[in-house]
């Protein structure tokens, strides 16, 4: 028994001490394990030289639009145009009654021809020294009052007749036929729309470097990711003293008439000047709570004979951001490598190779070829 015993613990033992010995050789192994390294695309970053631009979100409005409304009270007896129609400058909009006025207007005719035929008699005699001066400064009264009376009727017919004052677009009508009108009731609104203003707001300490004529760039909801080209037209001649902003006009074509008044847009003007700027693409950036940051690929301090690169991670200051390029405020060093895409996947240290053969191109100015 106690042989048999003594025998039980030197096996124990012994296959203690091997199991022991496996466990140092993982645990060993573990520690001088090395990851393969990641394959990753790079990109430098680049010093580029950007136009000098500033945001702002304005509103379009018309270069020429109203309310076309009537002048005088009139029962409608004729519509000459159809909602939203284009209408050219002179075309009758409204016909208003003036059978009263045109009754009225044979009479005035009718009374200042017979005016005109009595000052003519009295002026032969009043030549003769027969007729005296007070005569004929009263029938000169009496046919000036007639003629006076014959263009007030006109006139009155003429505002009866609502022509259209500009060639433009209507829009809803706002009246029916036999319906009589009141002074100032809205008939329809007129639109001209080949060329449209965009008005915006930037903050005074711009004021220096605005001037007319400068290109401004408009974007809308209507246009998808077509740019239309403009020029500010107009400075507003005093700052608002609650926003200390100044009101700023640009023209712009609208030939498709896609824009209409009223709508919002964004604008971006175009300084007469240029800056430059340390941009990356904005796939390099690792977006986080704690702050955004970039992979600079760099050669390993340990092995720099052997050529392995390794990531180091560093946070960056973002400013501006166009097409896929977005640009780095920090003080880095132009030409430097970054990881230029699946950033998220990374971390500090990580040893890589690069392989750019299947790297996305990047552009400032990208049109999908989708779009």
């Amino acid at each position: 028994m106690t042989i048999a015993f003594v025998g039980l613990l030197v096996i124990v033992g012994a296959l203690g001490a091997v199991k022991g010995f496996q466990i140092r050789q993982m645990i060993a192994h573990g520690e001088s394990f090395e990851p393969p390294p990641q394959t990753v695309s790079t990109a430098p970053i680049e010093l580029a030289t950007w136009e000098e631009t500033i945001q702002a979100v304005g509103t379009l409005t018309a270069v020429k639009g109203l309310g076309v409304k009537a002048e005088i009270s009139g029962k409608i007896v004729r519509i000459g145009f159809k909602s939203g129609t284009r209408v050219k400058a002179g075309q009758l909009l409204v016909q208003q009654d003036v059978s009263t006025e045109k009754a009225q207007l044979r009479v005035a005719v009718s009374e200042s021809d017979l005016a005109r035929k009595e000052l003519a008699r009295i002026q032969t005699l009043y030549n003769r020294q027969v007729v005296p001066t007070s005569q004929m400064d009263e029938l000169r009264s009496r046919l000036e009052q007639a003629t006076a009376q014959v263009e007030l009727i006109r006139a009155r017919i003429a505002k009866k007749s609502v022509k259209a004052p500009f060639s433009g677009r209507l829009g809803i009508r706002q009246v029916n036929l036999g319906e009589v009108i009141m002074p100032g009731q809205s008939i329809v609104t007129l639109q001209s729309l080949e060329s449209i203003y965009v008005t915006f707001q930037l903050p005074q300490q711009y004021l220096a470097n605005l001037q007319k004529n400068l290109v401004v760039r408009v974007k809308s909801d209507v246009l998808g990711d077509q740019v239309l080209e403009g020029r500010i037209s107009a400075l507003n001649a005093d700052v608002d003293s609650e926003t200390r902003n100044i009101e700023i006009q640009a023209i712009l074509p609208n030939r498709d008439e896609r824009l209409r008044p009223g709508m919002y847009a964004t604008v971006a003007v175009v300084l007469p000047m240029e800056k430059r700027v340390l941009t990356v693409p904005a796939t390099a950036i690792q977006f986080a709570p704690y702050g955004d940051s970039v992979f600079l690929v760099e050669k390993s301090n340990e092995k720099a004979d052997s050529g392995q690169l390794v990531l180091r991670q560093q946070f960056v200051q973002l400013g501006e951001r166009r097409g896929d390029y977005v640009v780095l405020k920090n003080e880095v060093n132009p030409e430097q490598q970054v990881v230029s895409t699946g950033v998220f996947k990374l971390r500090n240290g990580q040893t890589v190779v690069v392989d750019n053969s299947k790297a996305p191109s990047f552009e400032t100015s990208p049109r999908p070829e989708d779009a």
